[in-house]
């Protein structure tokens, strides 16, 4: 039996960013698996947003920190499209996940390092390793970091750095994937007005003018600017796209 439709897997995709991905890929008529942290509820509205433009959708439970839960979470995302699909596969796998942190160097603690390290760092490259036996041929991953690590701003030295890693990171892997016709980009946006880091660049107004004000397109990035690059990156028009860091901030800082 072959899969009707290519499978992506978003994780931390029922909210912000992850969601807009989410239901930017079933757009482009690709079955999608989420994960979410805590929050079952806007997960399964997520599912249901994209189960209406009729594509199949599922949210499965994850906390990217905890890296001894990926072999028991993988057995059961197969099972799942074992049983739905045919194959115990799927087709892209994009590292969303993740939570801020705003903090000058001289305040940091070695916990809050810790923390970004393992949700930013040590979960996508464990993620990525124990999910390749699951993906298949000719796929893609997608990796996400931020215009921190372009654009530096005070108090963002530890996301903007373990980021900076992950963009290595992904050069890396598309390198040792490319036998396998594996492409591994990494999407970096600019500020985007969600509840990422408490909402901040959405709600201080301070901040909002200021970033706007040093963007080339005169505002501050929507989760609608975001999710359709991810979704182009899983489509056969970028087959040739590897390697690279694509930028989404409509032109902050330049």
């Amino acid at each position: 039996m072959e899969t009707k439709s290519k499978v992506a897997l978003v994780t931390g995709g029922s909210r912000g960013l992850g969601r807009n991905m989410a239901i930017a890929l079933a757009k482009k008529g690709i079955d999608v698996v989420i994960t979410y942290n805590a929050n079952k509820a806007a997960a399964d509205e997520v599912v249901g947003a994209i189960e209406a433009l009729g594509q199949q959708a599922v949210a499965f439970q994850l906390d990217t920190r905890d890296t001894k839960a990926f072999d028991r979470f993988l057995k059961n995302v197969g099972n799942y499209l074992q049983e739905n699909t045919g194959q115990a596969r799927f087709d892209y796998l994009v590292n969303n996940a993740g939570t801020a942190l705003y903090m000058p160097i001289t305040e940091v603690t070695e916990e809050q390092l810790d923390e970004i390290v393992n949700i930013h760092y040590k979960a996508v490259f464990f993620l990525t390793q124990k999910a390749l036996p699951f993906i298949n041929d000719g796929g893609g991953i997608i990796n996400i970091s931020s215009g921190l690590t372009r654009i530096t701003m005070p108090g963002s030295s530890v996301y903007g750095s373990v980021k900076t890693a992950v963009e290595s990171l992904t050069r890396y892997m598309a390198k040792e994937l490319g036998p396998r016709k594996i492409r591994v980009n990494v999407v970096a946006p600019g500020a985007i007005e969600t509840d990422f880091g408490g909402g901040r660049t959405r709600d201080n107004k301070e901040i909002n003018a200021q970033i706007a004000g040093l963007t080339a397109l005169g505002r501050v990035g929507l989760p609608d600017d975001i999710g359709g690059v991810v979704a182009f990156l899983c489509t056969e028009d970028a087959r040739w796209i590897n390697g690279q860091r694509l930028e989404v901030s409509g032109g902050q800082a330049i």
